[in-house]
Order: structure tokens, then C-alpha cells, then sequence
């Protein structure tokens, strides 16, 4: 007897046993979570039905294709520069200079050693000086009119006839350029007269204009300037000092 009731309360407590985890199962404190489909994951565990993507559908943060898409905006930042923005170009070096204002040259005169025969001026080198920091540019043949030491308004244009080709001259500061005025000469003594029967004609300066560098008034470094029929033959700016 005491062998069939140890078995009996051995299958008892089993039984008892089998129920009390049975109800801790379902209680909502429990361990376990119902997956709906009749089974229980145990706490912490995922459930594959909540984990697994739907087949087909696209990752998040990535298209329909596949490929990863950006967050950051397509349009550039404030401040930004458009990579299609132009930039302006600075001046290439080595270009040209530019032409010598009227200020930046100091112009003188003197009688040219070489000259028509005859008791006038004849002819006369003027000459350029680049008194300024800067290489500058002369080009062309000189206007040239004869003038007192009044007012401008006063000053006679002469005649000009301008001979050889005009080429660029760069002038370096510090150096020099030149123009030669040849005159229809006085001839004889004293007064002198002119060939064609005209008044010789005595200015005490001449006004020499250069093409986009002023007027310039210059006196002869010794007498004045005497000529014939208010005419002048002129050569273009040289880099070379004429005779």
C-alpha cells in the first residue's frame, strides 16, 4: 500500500506541475508571447513574421531598382557656386601697353643737323622722354601747329606732309622717342625771304601733337622757329634719334 500511494502522489505533483507553467504561460507578465498563429516565442525573441520583409518590396532607404538613394537635397547650398557659373578671365600677361598719356612725356626741341641749306630753321628734332613708371606706347605722324607764348587760341596749324611708314614704338620709362619736322627754309640775310615770294614766318614755339598723347609745346633749345609758307614735313615716332 505505501508503494501505490507513493506513485499515486507522484503522478499528482506532475500533473499539478504541468498546469502551473501552462497558466504562466498565458499571463499577460508571462514569459512568452502569443504569435498568433498558436505557438509562443519566448520573451526577446523577433518573430520571422514581423522581421521579414514582404518579397518584392524595396528596402527602406533604397528605390525600386535597388540602388541606394540620397537624403541631401539636389539643389546646391546657399552660398554655393553653380559649377556651370562663369568665371571672368583675368588679363592674359605680356599684352600690349597702353598709349603714353600727354602727362606721362617731356618733350624738348632742337635744330637737326641735318637740313635744307638756307639761313632758317630748316629742321628740328623733337624728342620724347617717358617720364612716367610704366612702359608706354607712340604711334603715327605728329600734327603740328606754330604758336607765340600766348593763348592757344592763337596757334597757326601748319601744313603737314607726313613721310614713312608709322610703326608701334615702346617706350620704356626713363626712355625716349622721336618725331624730325623738316620746314620750307628762309633763305638770304637778315629778314630772309621765301622762294615763293612770301614773308618768312618766325614762331617762338611750335604746339607738336601726338595721336592720343597730347599736345605738346616745345621751344628750340637755341633761336626760334623760322620758315616758309606754314608747311612741314613730318616723320612718325622712331625709337631711333633722327640727324
Amino acid at each position: 500500500m505505501r508503494y501505490v500511494n507513493g506513485m499515486r502522489y507522484s503522478a499528482v505533483a506532475v500533473v499539478v506541475a504541468s498546469a502551473a507553467l501552462a497558466v504562466a504561460g498565458c499571463q499577460p507578465g508571462g514569459s512568452g508571447t502569443d504569435t498568433g498563429d498558436g505557438g509562443v516565442t519566448p520573451s526577446g525573441a523577433v518573430s520571422s513574421a514581423a522581421s521579414s520583409p514582404t518579397p518584392g518590396a524595396p528596402k527602406p532607404g533604397s528605390s525600386a531598382s535597388g540602388s541606394s538613394t540620397s537624403s541631401t537635397p539636389s539643389a546646391s547650398a546657399p552660398g554655393s557656386s553653380s559649377p556651370a557659373a562663369s568665371v571672368p578671365s583675368a588679363p592674359a600677361p605680356g599684352g600690349s601697353a597702353a598709349t603714353c598719356s600727354a602727362d606721362s612725356l617731356k618733350a624738348t626741341a632742337r635744330q637737326a643737323a641735318a637740313r635744307p641749306a638756307g639761313t632758317g630753321t630748316g629742321a628740328a628734332v623733337v624728342e620724347f622722354t617717358n617720364v612716367s613708371g610704366r612702359t608706354c606706347v607712340l604711334m603715327g605722324h605728329p600734327t603740328v601747329a606754330g604758336a607765340g607764348n600766348g593763348s592757344p587760341e592763337m596757334n597757326v596749324p601748319l601744313i603737314v606732309k607726313p613721310t614713312g611708314a608709322a610703326a608701334q614704338v615702346k617706350v620704356a620709362p626713363g626712355g625716349m622717342a622721336w618725331v624730325k619736322l623738316t620746314f620750307v627754309q628762309v633763305q638770304g640775310e637778315a629778314d630772309g625771304y621765301c622762294v615763293s615770294g612770301s614773308a618768312p614766318v618766325v614762331y617762338p614755339t611750335m604746339v607738336v601733337r601726338l595721336p592720343g598723347s597730347g599736345a605738346h609745346q616745345v621751344a628750340l633749345d637755341d633761336g626760334q622757329f623760322a620758315e616758309c609758307e606754314d608747311t612741314v614735313t613730318v616723320t612718325a615716332v622712331s625709337e631711333v634719334r633722327p640727324s
